[in-house]
């Protein structure tokens, strides 16, 4: 597991890069504008003094959360208080933070940042405000997909909510979307878009839930 941050691509003046934490394997990833030096930061999950050196000597807009699970969240306290940036989540999860935060995101809603327009996609399914962050050809999706699958669900409705969620919210995105997840690494929405035709074509039931993937028989 990686204790320093990834280079994750870059599109204009924009940079992206992610640290893959511990205990859990969660992702955080940074935005940095080599522009004008303002960054984001992506989930909180561990590794806060890494997260904080990232950082350090940029001009923190915002901490954005893409979910209230404890594995995204578990160095928020630490990371809030040193950064002092404005906390941003869905309403749906802000009740399970453990910070309470300063702004309620909500589908459709955009934060300029660098050059671009950071999208807010509300895709409910994992958790009932979980959100996906797209910015140029990068969606920062955070639990929502992942290589090979959806993210894990409780019940068949929430799965069947998921399932829509991607449908609607990230299946109409260009092939070429490079999906960042919540855990490990990326992958392009060009092959998830072949596999998830396949999965369709498939009878699976109607109890179906849990930790899916799209080569499910």
């Amino acid at each position: 597991m990686s204790k320093t941050f990834e280079f994750v691509g870059k599109k204009g003046t924009l940079e992206i890069y992610r640290l893959e934490t511990e205990p859990f394997g969660t992702n955080a990833y940074v935005l940095i504008c080599t522009d004008n030096n303002e960054s984001i930061l992506v989930d909180a999950p561990g590794n806060a003094g890494t997260i904080i050196e990232k950082l350090a000597g940029t001009d923190v807009k915002y901490i954005l959360i893409t979910h209230g699970h404890g594995d995204h969240v578990m160095a928020l306290n630490e990371i809030y208080e040193a950064l002092g940036a404005p906390l941003a989540a869905h309403e749906g999860d802000a009740g399970t933070l453990p910070v309470k935060p300063d702004k309620l995101l909500k589908d459709g809603y955009s934060i300029e940042f660098c050059d671009y327009k950071i999208e807010v996609l509300h895709t409910p399914g994992h958790t009932i405000g979980g959100l996906c962050f797209k910015v140029g050809n990068y969606l920062i999706a955070g639990d929502t997909i992942f290589p090979g699958g959806p993210g894990k669900t409780s019940t068949p409705d929430d799965f069947r909510q998921i399932l829509q969620s991607i449908k609607n919210k990230v299946l109409v995105l260009p092939d070429e979307t490079e999906i960042l997840p919540g855990h490990g690494e990326s992958t392009e929405l060009k092959k998830e878009r072949e596999q998830i035709k396949s999965f369709e074509s498939r009878k699976l039931g109607e109890k179906i839930c849990g930790d899916v993937t799209w080569m499910e028989i």
